[in-house]
């Protein structure tokens, strides 16, 4: 009897049960087991109501208001404190050129003090032995370029009244007298500019001192002095930011060196033309030429429109044509074969990136903007670049830097400073 209960009562349950969960062949095997679906309500909020891309759009635009205010704020510090900011920064390109001459001297057994103070006499000597020559140059040659350029103005005299304009020796006289009465009239602003250039010629009398005095210390305790700036940085952070300005530091040496090496090839060659030509000032004009290579793609390009007017004034017009064709040969030259086999081993930048980074420099800072811009770009596409790959600086300092191309292993550049990380 029990037995015969206990079968009806389990006949009755497996009626009024569920069946049980099996598996079919065309069920996905991800839901043959889903766990049960909870589903609370909330109140909605503000979120809710905006759109998924403009929150994202409004989460960047303030951050991006916060990168551009302080890059403002640096900007504006920056130009407080120009008096101390760019010889701070000329040093360090000059350190860049010398310093691997310290560092071969040291590596002979001579005492950084020392090393320092003979790379800094043998650089004021090449320096000022430079421009001795050029004054002097320029001293020798002055009688005769005033006559050859008032004979120059004469011509255009002659051109204006017997050309094609046909203009009457009544109206030159006139525009003469005009030009004489506008600078009569400035005269306020000559006085301003006198005095202007008064004090500009005392700060660059103390911008050289301090060039002087960093450079010097650059040379002797530059190791020393960035490893105590990374000391300053928290302690996870010390070992890449060390790795990646060591990296950079290749790449400032070796943009340097083919900075040098073009403006040396633009000068020699354009001043090849102006003593085959005759041109007056042409030791000068060689001078202005190398100095002005330093800022890239424009700096040949001006100092040679300077040498054709001198040629244009001093020969005529024949003269300027010829030296206008030997200054567009050379850029040629440079910008065909040595930017792309020697600077282009030196840094990886796209020619783009170079003439933006020019001309921000340029409206940002003169041309003190325009000369460091282009070595800036470079340092920060190196240390961006390694904290981007190696986070944690593992590579070991005798690696090739990044943001370089050497063409070869024997081209990668040498170590300058070894980072120790027990330093740090």
């Amino acid at each position: 009897m029990r037995r015969r209960t206990r079968s009806v009562l389990a006949d009755r349950a497996r009626r009024t049960s569920p069946p049980p969960f099996t598996a079919s062949p065309f069920t996905p095997p991800d839901r043959r087991a889903e766990p049960p679906v909870v589903v609370m309500e909330r109140a909605p909020t503000t979120d809710d109501l905006v759109p998924r891309g403009v929150r994202i759009a409004g989460s960047w635009a303030w951050r991006l208001i916060l990168f551009i205010a302080a890059g403002y704020l640096l900007f504006r510090v920056i130009g407080l404190l120009r008096v101390v900011v760019i010889p701070v920064v000329v040093a360090l390109l000059l350190a860049a050129l010398f310093e691997p001459v310290a560092a071969r001297l040291r590596r002979h057994g001579t005492n950084r003090s020392v090393a320092a103070a003979l790379v800094l006499v043998a650089a004021l000597v090449l320096v000022f032995g430079g421009l001795g020559l050029v004054v002097q140059t320029f001293i020798a040659q002055y009688d005769d370029l005033a006559r050859q350029v008032g004979d120059g103005i004469d011509e255009v005299q002659a051109w204006l009244t017997e050309g094609p304009l046909h203009l009457s020796q009544g109206q030159l006289n006139g525009y003469v007298e005009t030009l004489q009465q506008q600078i009569s009239g400035n005269r306020g602003a000559l006085t301003t500019g006198a005095i202007t250039t008064a004090t500009t010629v005392g700060e660059l009398l103390t911008g050289f001192f301090l060039v002087l005095f960093t450079l010097f210390f650059m040379l002797r305790d530059g190791g020393a002095i960035w490893s105590f700036l990374c000391r300053l940085l928290p302690a996870g952070a010390r070992l890449p930011v060390a790795r990646a300005g060591h990296y950079s530091w290749h790449t400032l040496v070796a943009y340097v060196r083919a900075t040098v090496f073009v403006a040396f090839v633009d000068a020699v060659g354009i001043g090849i033309g102006l003593a085959v030509m005759g041109i007056p000032l042409a030791v000068p004009l060689i001078a202005l030429v190398f100095l002005g290579s330093f800022v890239p793609v424009i700096g040949a390009t001006v100092t040679g429109a300077v040498a054709v007017l001198v040629a244009l004034v001093s020969q005529g017009l024949w003269s300027a044509l010829v030296v206008l064709a030997i200054v567009i040969a050379v850029q040629q030259l440079e910008g065909h074969v040595l930017q792309p086999f020697v600077m282009g081993r030196a840094v990886a930048l796209h020619p783009l990136a170079v003439i933006l980074a020019l001309a921000s420099g340029a409206v940002l800072a003169g041309v003190i903007g325009a000369l460091v811009a282009v070595p800036l770009l470079a340092v920060l596409n190196t240390a961006l670049r390694y904290l981007f790959d190696h986070p944690g600086g593992e590579p070991t300092p005798d690696r090739t830097p990044p943001g370089t191309r050497p063409a070869g292993p024997d081209d990668a550049p040498r170590p300058v400073e070894t980072v120790d990380p027990r330093t740090l």
